[in-house]
């Protein structure tokens, strides 16, 4: 046990990888998002074998390379080499030392055949330095160019230049919606830079990537921040998770579909196959009910008594469909779709919010105080005969005791002479039509 445990405290402790740029992981303050940061699981591993000679290499714009520690070096993960380049040399960051480098391969599916270049020594000053002179021109040559290719014709941007550790070469990192005819561009980059040029395409997930920002749901971009590989998104991930299909919400700020579509799409899938179908019809004896929604993780079926509209929506279980399904099959209808005794069409939550703090407009409206209703007791030295006239003056005068008013009187004046009123009009209509009396014929006569 002592020997297991000298063995894991020898071991250096797992260090992060050093943004090339900074010389820090994850502050934020460079150009270079640190999202290809990598943990060597297996290095706290006891008696493991850590001979593997190739190892990982970092460089700028999610760029990464493998190469062979020919020269048998204490390398480390955050170390700043210098590797072979074509032509010349590069600088890059270690990223994964050991047998996580031969896993890595194995994902990456590199070819046995491919090409794996040295690592020659770790950076020395003068390498960094000139390493520093080339990359502070990168975005004088990025801007230059641009203006180049504004001037040749070319419907292209380019959106970052990578120099190389030597200064000798430069990638172009640029963004097109078709393809692009670049060799004449080419000849003027390395003629007015004196360079050798290398374009690169990238698309626009790379391309939000590299800039950063914050997505919906209020963090960083996953494409800024961990993701280097990315997957192609679909909109039948989106069908599955029943979301809405609206462009403006499933597209991202790169104006493609969102990378996290695909991170709960298998849940989705494993769920909704203990799922029925949805497409078949289930028959009751007096309704019949056509599939309306669907929510997989609580494990509900809503049926409608239309097609597309909720009309007389019921909520069952999906072990409750299968019954259904199943006496329709045997010609059966039961005589309602719920079971109580399966499944509640109403269910309260675990949490209820008794107090409405929840509310956000529980303070717009004041509630108004309810008034106390008083009785009308008789009075000391009343009887119940003087209590029956003050009810019945109570009555005559709009619900107050007290005397009629002169207002009262006209008002009471006025309803009976509206209603004589209108008696005599009704009695004049009604002989007119006895008589034949037509406002049309008389007007005709004159």
């Amino acid at each position: 046990m002592d020997e297991v445990n000298n063995q894991i405290t020898s071991q250096e402790e797992p260090s992060t990888i050093q943004c090339v740029e900074c010389g820090k992981c994850g502050c934020g303050d460079c150009k270079t998002r640190c999202n290809l940061d990598s943990y060597n699981w297996l290095a706290d591993v006891p008696g493991g074998k850590n001979d593997f000679d190739i190892v990982e290499v970092h460089f700028k714009n999610t760029r990464r390379g493998y190469y062979r520690n020919s020269s048998h070096l204490n390398l480390k993960q955050g170390d700043v080499v210098a590797v072979e380049a074509n032509p010349g040399h590069d600088i890059g960051t270690v990223a994964l030392t050991g047998n996580l480098v031969k896993l890595q391969m194995k994902r990456t599916r590199l070819r046995p055949d491919a090409e794996i270049l040295r690592v020659f020594r770790k950076a020395k000053p003068a390498d960094l330095e000139r390493f520093e002179q080339a990359k502070a021109k990168e975005i004088d040559t990025m801007i230059r160019s641009r203006q180049i290719a504004k001037d040749l014709g070319l419907e292209m941007k380019i959106g970052d230049v990578e120099y190389q550790g030597d200064g000798n070469k430069a990638i172009f990192y640029y963004i097109a919606d078709g393809r692009v005819d670049f060799r004449q561009l080419i000849k003027v980059l390395a003629d007015v830079f004196k360079i050798r040029v290398e374009m690169k395409q990238i698309g626009a997930r790379q391309e939000a990537g590299r800039i950063g920002g914050i997505g919906p749901c209020g963090r960083p971009l996953c494409c800024a921040s961990w993701m280097s590989t990315f997957v192609s998104v679909a909109t039948s991930a989106a069908r599955y998770q029943e979301v809405s299909l609206n462009p403006q919400k499933l597209a991202g700020q790169c104006a493609k579909l969102k990378c996290c579509i695909n991170f709960e799409v298998d849940t989705y899938v494993e769920a909704s196959k203990s799922l029925p179908k949805r497409d078949v019809v289930l028959e009751t004896k007096d309704k019949t009910y056509y599939h309306f929604k669907t929510d997989i993780l609580k494990g509900e079926m809503s049926y409608s008594t239309e097609k597309g509209v909720p009309v007389d929506l019921v909520t069952i279980s999906p072990e409750r469909a299968r019954e259904v399904i199943a006496l329709n099959r045997q010609d059966i209808k039961p005589e309602r779709l719920q079971d109580s005794d399966l499944d509640v069409t109403i269910k309260l939550s675990a949490y209820g919010d008794l107090v409405g703090q929840d509310s956000i407009s529980r303070f717009d409206n004041a509630k108004k105080k309810k008034k106390k209703k008083t009785r009308n007791k008789p009075q000391a030295g009343k009887s119940a005969q003087d209590a029956t006239s003050d009810a019945s003056l109570k009555d005559e005068t709009g619900g107050k005791n007290r005397p009629p008013r002169d207002r009262d009187r006209r008002r009471s004046n006025f309803d009976a002479a509206n209603a004589n009123k209108s008696s005599n009009y009704k009695d004049n209509r009604n002989r007119q039509g006895k008589r034949g009396y037509n406002h049309n014929e008389t007007n005709r006569h004159h």
